[in-house]
């Protein structure tokens, strides 16, 4: 399975995901912002980063970038994508997840191991987990906070659409503890946690088997491999 990571101007942590896509079993495809080819790929990856520098807003020039055309297009049509940070922040500035990320609460930069809890275990990012397990993923944002209107808010709680809640302390203001949501369909999914900094032992959070030895955050790539495959 061929999983495309998109690199911006500013992105950061477009190596580590393609790390991750290899590590869980896949074929990482670099593919480069000011492009209109996808080469095929079966699942994209929109990484963190300070994507332009994170001018205007967080995401929003690069929600407009060439690449995203095709990119939108794909996600209305089935193809997995998974917005990382900087990635969620593009996902709701193209509209294709709902909502908004703003300055956290505290205003500074939030660096972290956070716990979360599954809330929704039956999306392409998500189907190798059970609901209402307990994970850790490196956290690190400075405009994170999750917000949406009260009408939305109560949808995606209905729906179930909520697929990731912060537990313990909430890092940066998000609406009911919000750390990730997909669309409708369970195809696209954003995220503010980094999980591909959680897939390699020796590299991740400390866990109580060993220091840096968290490895949950593998368990998305995985999911997406496996739910195309199973196509």
């Amino acid at each position: 399975m061929r999983i495309g990571v998109i690199t911006f101007p500013g992105s950061l942590d477009d190596r580590d995901a393609q790390r991750a896509i290899r590590i869980a079993g896949g074929t990482p495809v670099p593919l480069w912002h000011g492009d209109h080819d996808l080469q095929g790929v079966d699942a994209i990856v929109l990484p963190g980063g300070f994507s332009y520098g994170d001018y205007l807003r967080c995401g929003a020039i690069a929600a407009v970038s060439p690449i995203m055309t095709e990119v939108i297009a794909g996600a209305n049509a089935g193809l997995p994508v998974l917005g990382i940070c900087n990635g969620f922040q593009m996902l709701t500035e193209t509209h294709l997840l709902p909502g908004g990320l703003i300055r956290n609460e505290a205003g500074h930069f939030v660096c972290r191991d956070q716990t979360l809890r599954v809330e929704n275990a039956s999306t392409t990012w998500t189907n190798g987990f059970t609901e209402g397990d307990e994970i850790v993923i490196p956290l690190k944002n400075g405009e994170g906070g999750y917000i949406a209107d009260a009408e939305t808010v109560a949808r995606l709680e209905g729906e179930g659409r909520v697929v990731f809640r912060y537990l313990g302390a909430n890092p940066n203001g998000s609406v009911n503890d919000i750390a990730g949501v997909s669309n409708e369909r369970g195809n696209v999914v954003g995220l503010m946690p980094h999980p591909e900094h959680a897939v390699e032992p020796g590299f991740g959070p400390d866990t109580s088997a060993a220091m840096r030895s968290g490895v949950d955050g593998l368990t998305l790539f995985r999911s997406a491999l496996e739910s195309v495959l199973a196509v």
